[in-house]
C-alpha cells in the first residue's frame, strides 16, 4: 500500500475547530503528509502498473482540491493528476474504488458509469445531500441507492463506491460500509 496527494495548494483552509476558513495557505500533498505520518508521494508519481487497485478517500477535500465539485457542481473540473490516475487505472481494468463525495470522480471522468453517494432522497434527515444524487444523473451516470453500510460494484468498470460521510450515521455504520468497499476492490483485484 501507497499514499498519494497532489501536490498543490488547497482552496481553502478551515479552522475545523471554528468551522470556519483562515487566511492561510497550505499544501495538499504536505497537509496529507502529516495524516500519512510522512509515508506518502506526489500523485503525479503513481504509475498504475505497479498496483494493483486504487482508492480515494472523501471529504470536502474531494470536492475542494481533488476537483471543483464544491464550487461547480456537476460543471466541476477534475484534477489532471487525478484524471489521469483514474484513466489509467480504468484503462488497465484495475478496479477503482471511492467513498464519500468521491464518486463524483468516477461520474465526471467516465460517462455511464454506476455508483452511489447513499441516497436520492434525504431520509429521515440522514441524507442531507441528497441532491448529489440528481447531479450525478444529470452527468449520464447511474445513481444506485444505497445504505450508509453497504457499497456499489459497477461491475462493467470496476468501479465500487459507498457513501461514508455523505450520511449523518453513527461511525461504526460508515466503517462497515467502507469495509465492504474496500472488499470489493481486493475482490476485483
Amino acid at each position: 500500500v501507497k499514499i498519494f496527494a497532489p501536490n498543490i495548494e488547497q482552496r481553502d483552509v478551515v479552522n475545523h475547530l471554528e468551522g470556519s476558513p483562515t487566511e492561510e495557505k497550505r499544501n495538499v500533498l504536505v497537509e496529507s503528509a502529516r495524516l500519512a505520518r510522512g509515508n506518502i508521494q506526489d500523485l503525479a508519481e503513481l504509475k498504475a502498473g505497479e498496483f494493483d487497485a486504487v482508492i480515494f478517500p472523501g471529504g470536502f477535500g474531494v470536492a475542494k482540491n481533488l476537483c471543483s465539485w464544491a464550487v461547480d457542481g456537476k460543471n466541476c473540473t477534475v484534477n489532471e493528476h487525478v484524471n489521469s490516475t483514474l484513466q489509467a487505472f480504468h484503462s488497465a481494468k484495475k478496479p477503482i474504488g471511492l467513498c464519500c463525495i468521491s464518486p463524483v470522480l468516477a461520474a465526471k471522468v467516465f460517462p455511464g458509469c454506476e455508483v452511489t453517494v447513499g441516497q436520492d432522497k434525504n431520509v429521515d434527515g440522514r441524507f442531507p445531500d441528497a441532491e448529489t444524487a440528481s447531479a450525478i444523473a444529470e452527468l449520464g451516470c447511474k445513481h444506485i441507492c444505497k445504505n450508509v453500510n453497504e457499497s456499489h460494484v459497477d461491475k462493467a468498470n470496476k468501479i465500487v463506491t459507498t457513501c461514508a460521510f455523505m450520511c449523518k450515521a453513527p461511525l461504526h455504520e460508515i466503517f462497515d460500509g467502507i469495509g465492504t468497499m474496500v472488499q470489493e476492490v481486493l475482490k476485483l483485484a
